[in-house]
């Protein structure tokens, strides 16, 4: 078994433990090392795009608003506007701010036939820190992963 398997059966079982509807669960090392092993996989920012603008980007990642800013008013259209960008197949990694609404889009797209749909735990910015900021304790940015702001 390859480092890549051991990565995705490591996620199916976080994902077991932790009661999920859908396949796993990655840390952001492992996110990474999967686009990397396997660049056919996508990874979906569902961020809005207040958050991409003002906080920072992944290059290469599908950017799709779950919900909107202001008001957080849900997208109706997410499914249809994912599915026009990716196979049936695909292997599908979701990634927010915290790791809450990329858990919502992972089930969402699973609910609709799409079985590989995987959440990125911490998000992008991660937890909040001892001062109650975010992007240092965890998180795909505390990680030091590729990022690039506007």
């Amino acid at each position: 078994m390859d480092d890549i398997d051991n990565i995705l059966e490591t996620a199916q079982q976080r994902a077991e433990e932790m009661g999920l509807p859908y396949k796993g669960a990655l840390l952001p090392a492992e996110a990474i090392a999967l686009l990397r092993a396997k660049p056919e996989t996508k990874l979906v920012d569902v961020r809005c795009k207040a958050e991409l603008d003002w906080v920072g980007r992944i290059p290469g990642a599908i950017e799709i608003e779950l919900s909107s800013y202001p008001g957080m008013q849900p997208n109706p259209d997410f499914v249809d506007q994912l599915a026009t960008q990716i196979t049936d197949d695909a292997t599908l990694m979701f990634i927010c701010r915290s790791g809450n609404r990329s858990d919502h889009a992972a089930t969402i797209m699973s609910q609709n036939g799409f079985p590989n749909c995987y959440n990125v735990l911490e998000g992008f910015e991660g937890d909040k820190d001892e001062s109650g900021h975010r992007g240092r304790k965890n998180g795909w940015k505390a990680a030091g992963l590729p990022w690039i702001q506007s």
